[in-house]
């Protein structure tokens, strides 16, 4: 995927204001808009320029984009790859925003907002909505992508939430702002749901009700444990003798302690249930399971007496293969 230098597209600075972007997208649109430009790019610049217009025009998207853009190699035309859950803590509204052509990169980085149910909000023109300023209208609602421990989700916990947004200030420059809220974790959230927090959203007017505040669930990297769905994976390393002979092993788990019967004979890539052990169930949703993956690690040969083990070893299957299929 190429990273999108937005600002190289629209011919502007990384200080340009709200009226300098929109001139600039108008002058682009003059010259590359397929029913004036006999160009014969004209319809794959004028996509450009209409990507490039909704990220940079909206400040949301913009205060993202920007600090994105601080990352290495996040230089135009280049290969990227966004690091993981980049987005997390970003705020964005269901108001505004337009549907058409966009590059991977714009998918990559806000397709899931952009094809968010957008409402009429605040920042739209009355009479874009045919309505007067007297009737009632809904506040937008806000959406948000957070980062917990997997251990939240079998919990549940409260956590104080930071949440990045940006508006537009009197000179039409981007001022970023933030805003923190106590929120509740219930136990048995799973990564991809939402937490609705009603009325946290935009202002609504005319006496209607302020939109929602919602919030996808992500989960932090942890070396110890990963999650599918309710499920749980969890890497649990092994000695030869334990793969080999079978063990007993005590395995701290996100849901406390367990002991797991490790049968003889361990074999590259198995995994044993532990039903019930995931995350727990919500509603009518069951647990999920815990999988534990078995892994070899083996003993370094930095001494004399280890050296000396592996040796023997050695010399107790003199007719093992490794490579069978490479021959002797």
């Amino acid at each position: 995927m190429e990273f999108k230098d937005y600002y190289k597209t629209l011919d502007v600075t990384r200080a340009a204001s709200s009226e300098d972007i929109k001139k600039a997208y108008r002058k682009g649109a003059r010259k590359y808009h397929p029913d004036v430009s006999k160009a014969a790019d004209a319809h794959a610049r004028m996509a450009e320029l209409n990507e490039a217009n909704e990220v940079l025009s909206d400040p949301e998207k913009r205060a993202a984009y920007d600090t994105l853009s601080e990352q290495p190699h996040a230089r135009d035309g280049q290969d990227f790859r966004p690091p993981p859950h980049w987005d997390a803590g970003f705020e964005f509204s269901d108001a505004g925003g337009a549907s058409g052509e966009y590059s991977d990169f714009f998918e990559e980085l806000f397709g899931r907002a952009a094809r968010a149910q957008r409402a009429p909000g605040p920042g739209r023109p009355f009479d874009d909505l045919g309505k007067g300023p007297d009737v009632a209208r809904p506040g937008s609602d806000h959406h948000a992508r957070i980062e917990l421990d997997i251990l939240d989700a079998y919990t549940g916990a409260e956590r104080l939430i930071a949440l990045r947004s940006a508006r537009i200030d009197e000179q039409g420059h981007v001022v970023n702002q933030e805003r923190n809220l106590q929120v509740r974790i219930p136990s048995g959230v799973f990564e991809g749901q939402h937490i609705r927090l009603a009325g946290r959203g935009s202002p609504g007017y005319g006496g209607a009700p302020d939109g929602d505040l919602l919030l996808e669930v992500l989960f932090k990297p942890d070396p110890r444990w990963r999650a599918e769905g309710r499920d749980v994976i969890q890497r649990v390393p092994l000695s030869p003798w334990e793969a080999m002979l079978g063990a007993a092993v005590t395995v701290e788990t996100p849901g406390g302690r367990a002991e797991v019967s490790v049968p003889p004979g361990w074999k590259a890539g198995r995994k044993l249930r532990l039903k019930g052990r995931g995350i727990p169930g919500s509603g009518r949703s069951a647990a999920g399971d815990l999988y534990i993956e078995l892994e070899l690690t083996l003993p370094p040969a930095d001494s004399n007496e280890g050296r000396a083990a592996y040796e023997a070893l050695g010399a107790a299957f003199p007719a093992f293969q490794p490579r069978p299929s490479l021959g002797a």
